[in-house]
């Protein structure tokens, strides 16, 4: 149902919120459609106080009451629209009553949104694709009603109404105090208006442009890149500190391809996984994928020819290392191999994820495997025990903290036979796993210092991870005393996310 903008001019509809035609609003939504119209757009226009309809809800669902065929004919401009403009006063804060009725018969479910009979916390947003703008008059100076008031009726309408339908962005105009405003400040405010409106297509495109741009960033999920990044530089300082190489083309250039694979892997995640993602009520901002495919934020051409662009220049990268001479060896026959590893989370034909792998394969490519590679690509040796034994606590690390990530995602992998430990131990099960690994990190950390790989004074901060560590098994004891519920987590996993930078941190500083 949303109303495509890409190619033509936005369609606007003005709706007078006023229930007198005659006020100041009336001037306000004139004005606007006015200048919209010399623009180029097609405009269309609702007078509330001319429509005949009750504005109140008589049944338990306004789906259940018949339309006045007022409210038809609304629907329908609402479903023609591209931008709706709101012009009203704010009465007591917040919407005149006719405003209110218009939107409580006008914004059913099923029209405006398709409500989840199971889960009451999800929904979909039935109106995307359409923008607002809300023009408010109010005796109230603007400061007053912003700073303490907290603007209730703009947080109703721009959040709780049109941003539950999927209307976004909604932008706002305040007018006043309109009372004691002079005719030159009234028509300081229409030109004003008639401004918003003759700039509207401009705005939009870059809001479009900022929404692009930020669906990309998110599909990216740079959050999750800078522990691969710590893992690979304590290998290559490790390479340094103990033989006495380091080229910094080498590493930039190593740094490249992992980054290229890191963001390859997530990308193809996002792919491969639309199908979990679709059913997941729980997605946050560290589980559930960045769902902009899902909610359709981006094409799914862009995001192939985006996967066939990183796997280029992943190629091209591991090309350009063959031939730096001191690059050569099995340094970036690795990096191919951990692409590999990395991208088969999820991509065929290996899908880890699916076969009860996907918990290992991060834990292995986000601690020894990145390590190496660190390694092999200065030094070009493999005798060095050092990668190899540093790497345990941040594997175990590691490991909580992606079995704690599919807690939420349960319900939706075991529907389609994706096999995480979640789903093969059940949620329970995982959550053990989780503080077992979260231990098991704790106590090879305290090994490490014991014995002189946490050197320095450096090495005694593992002994702060130790609180760090007590307060996740705690925040995990919680969640199964609480009957380990498929919910969202995200307490606990920036408890988990933060306990694993120690296990990195720490070699880090004392390897600089």
């Amino acid at each position: 149902m949303a109303a495509p903008t890409e190619g033509r001019s936005p369609r606007v509809l003005v709706i007078l919120g006023h229930p007198r035609v005659d006020s100041f609003c009336d001037a306000l939504a004139s004005a606007y459609a006015e200048s919209a119209r010399a623009a180029g757009l097609a405009v269309a226009r609702l007078d509330l106080a001319h429509l005949a309809f009750d504005p109140h809800v008589r049944l338990p669902s306004p789906r259940d009451q018949a339309l006045e065929p007022d409210l038809v004919k609304a629907q329908a401009l609402i479903r023609w629209a591209d931008h709706l403009v709101f012009v009203y006063p704010a009465w007591w804060g917040t919407l005149p009553a006719l405003l209110k009725g218009f939107l409580d018969r006008v914004l059913t479910p099923g029209f405006a949104f398709a409500a989840d009979e199971e889960d009451p916390a999800s929904w979909t947003k039935l109106l995307k694709g359409r923008s607002a703008h809300l023009l408010v008059t109010m005796d109230t100076p603007p400061w007053v009603y912003r700073l303490v008031y907290r603007q209730p009726g703009h947080q109703a309408m721009r959040r709780a109404t049109l941003g539950f339908c999927g209307v976004a962005p909604t932008f706002i105009s305040t007018f006043g105090p309109v009372k004691p405003a002079t005719a030159e400040a009234r028509a300081r405010w229409l030109d004003r208006t008639r401004a918003e409106a003759s700039r509207l297509p401009d705005r939009l495109r870059r809001h479009r442009l900022r929404a692009r741009t930020s669906a990309w960033l998110r599909l990216l999920r740079l959050q999750f890149y800078p522990m691969a990044w710590v893992a690979y530089t304590i290998g290559a300082l490790a390479a340094w500190r103990h033989g006495g190489t380091f080229s910094t083309p080498i590493y930039w250039l190593g740094y490249l391809g992992l980054f290229l694979m890191e963001a390859l892997t997530v990308v193809s995640n996002e792919w491969f996984d639309q199908g979990t993602d679709r059913l997941n009520r729980n997605a946050g901002p560290f589980n559930g994928g960045s769902r902009v495919l899902v909610e359709a934020e981006l094409a799914p051409s862009s995001v192939q020819g985006v996967m066939l662009g990183l796997a280029l220049l992943l190629g091209l990268t591991l090309a350009a290392l063959v031939a730096l001479p001191r690059a050569g060896g099995p340094g970036p026959l690795v990096m191919l191999a951990l692409a590999v590893l990395a991208v088969g989370y999820t991509a065929p034909p290996l899908k880890f994820s699916y076969r009860g792998l996907g918990e290992l394969d991060v834990g292995l490519t986000h601690s020894f495997a990145a390590i190496l590679c660190g390694g092999l690509l200065q030094s070009g040796g493999w005798h060095d025990p050092y990668p190899w034994l540093i790497g345990v606590p941040l594997f175990f690390a590691t490991l909580a903290a992606i079995t704690l990530s599919a807690l939420p995602d349960h319900e939706a992998d075991r529907a389609v036979s994706k096999q995480t430990l979640a789903v093969l131990l059940g949620r329970r099960g995982a959550a053990w796993a989780a503080l077992g690994f979260t231990v098991a990190a704790a106590v090879s950390g305290v090994v490490w210092q014991q014995v002189g790989l946490f050197g320095g004074i450096s090495g005694w901060a593992v002994f702060l991870a130790i609180p760090h560590g007590f307060l996740l098994a705690r925040a995990i004891r919680k969640y199964l005393r609480r009957g380990a519920p498929c919910e969202r987590v995200n307490g606990l996993m920036l408890l988990a996310l933060t306990y694993l930078l120690w296990f990195g941190l720490i070699p880090l500083a004392h390897l600089s």
